[in-house]
């Protein structure tokens, strides 16, 4: 319940920052008794699409430690902690980026990383994962999260999901607006009519889903990656092999909805298009065919 609250909030408290600052702009009057502007349109759909998803990557660190309970591991206060930190600070080294937040979280199996920067990025990994892996698995998994925030990932996914976002607004709109303007050629009305708005609705669902098949491609592609980032850190293919062979036998997630496309594994949907993660055996399949 504390993360379906914090999602609503969070969600309900940008949009009225982004509706406000339309306002402020003049761009949410794109639709003028003289028809549509379509030039301020796209500015009020980039607007939007871009700043919900720029938002959401500036909180992203905060909305992930509310969302999961991570703790920062500021002090180390045992062997595992000590050990966590020093590993990521090694795999940083490596991949030639500042020091990363470390953090642990109780849950299932899984770790993610987020952050709005190489130089402002957090690695998380759970309880259930440090008890059920061996160091060496461990530490692949890291050095996959650490190559995410290598790989500018965090940044990559924003940008494309703004742009989907944006063109998901816009041609909804705008079929709304030509619809309704087939549907009334003949009335005297003016303004839009229920034909707009039922057809905006019905785009923005279908169109959603169509854009939601391009981030997902992206997210999986991703995950090749960071595996590949994971492999060249650690110096070997065979310990991120492990690791994701060990996840296999676990029942990993655990994690909130916003924070799923970041987790080492995340849930495979019963259609391929739609899932953030490959399926564990292509990923391990693209680790022993790489060189």
């Amino acid at each position: 319940m504390k993360r379906i609250i914090l999602f609503l909030v969070t969600n309900l408290a940008v949009m009225l920052v982004l509706s406000f600052t339309a306002s402020l702009l003049g761009i949410n009057r794109y639709l003028t008794a003289n028809g549509m502007n379509f030039g301020m349109l796209l500015a009020f759909c980039a607007l939007i699409g871009f700043g919900g998803s720029f938002i959401s990557l500036l909180m992203s660190k905060t909305i992930a430690k509310w969302s999961t309970g991570a703790r920062v591991i500021e002090q180390p206060q045992n062997s595992t902690e000590l050990w966590l930190v020093n590993t990521v600070q090694s795999l940083a080294t490596r991949a030639r980026l500042p020091m990363p937040e470390v953090a642990v979280y109780d849950g299932p199996p899984n770790a993610f990383a987020t952050g709005a920067s190489k130089s402002n990025s957090l690695v998380a990994v759970s309880s259930g994962l440090l008890q059920g892996m061996t160091k060496e698995e461990v530490e692949a998994v890291l050095a996959h999260e650490v190559a995410h925030i290598a790989n500018g990932d965090m940044v990559t996914l924003t940008l494309i999901q703004g742009v989907v976002n944006t063109f998901v607004m816009f041609i909804a709109r705008a079929v709304g607006y030509f619809v309704d303007s087939a549907l009334r050629r003949n009335s005297e009305q003016s303004g839009p009519g229920i034909g707009y708005m039922v057809t905006v609705i019905v785009c923005e669902i279908v169109f959603g889903i169509l854009a939601s098949v391009i981030v997902m491609y992206f997210s999986r592609q991703r995950e090749f990656r960071a595996d590949a980032g994971a492999a060249a850190l650690m110096g070997s293919n065979a310990p991120m092999i492990n690791a994701l062979r060990r996840l296999g036998g676990m029942q990993p997630d655990g994690l909130p909805q916003n924070l799923q496309a970041s987790g080492i594994s995340g849930r495979e949907s019963w259609l391929g298009l739609f899932s953030s993660h490959p399926p564990l055996a292509s990923r391990i399949a693209a680790l022993q065919a790489r060189r």
